[in-house]
């Protein structure tokens, strides 16, 4: 058992969709379908466009810099977080999320199996 963490589920977003809404949608629910497991576990989910696409909402720069929010957005989670589940499937911003974890000596999980269930008080 470990202490509860806060792991950032990184996975495809974008990747693959063409920018079709309904694609994108689909990836992000597939990102979310891991929060349940993770949160039985012990540990908060943390997925970055739960925060990225706020931002993104309330800027005023028309939405010319997407993919700079949310790649930044996840590099400043990265520093708060504990672990990082890397979903199956093409994306370059998961691989860079995996990278910033690796450089910051985080655990890069590939499954919910993998993840260790957290100590409860």
């Amino acid at each position: 058992m470990t202490k509860p963490l806060l792991i950032l589920i990184a996975g495809p977003y974008r990747s693959g969709t063409g920018g079709d809404p309904a694609l994108i949608a689909r990836n992000l629910a597939t990102l979310e379908e891991a929060a349940g497991p993770i949160f039985r576990l012990g540990h908060v989910p943390m997925i970055g466009e739960w925060v990225a696409l706020p931002v993104l909402r309330t800027l005023d720069d028309g939405g010319a810099a997407d993919g700079d929010v949310m790649y930044e957005t996840a590099h400043r989670l990265l520093q708060h977080c504990d672990a990082v589940l890397r979903l199956p499937g093409e994306s370059a911003g998961a691989d860079q999320d995996v990278a910033i974890a690796r450089e910051r000596g985080l655990p890069v999980y590939r499954s919910v199996e993998e993840i260790p269930v957290a100590m409860t008080p």
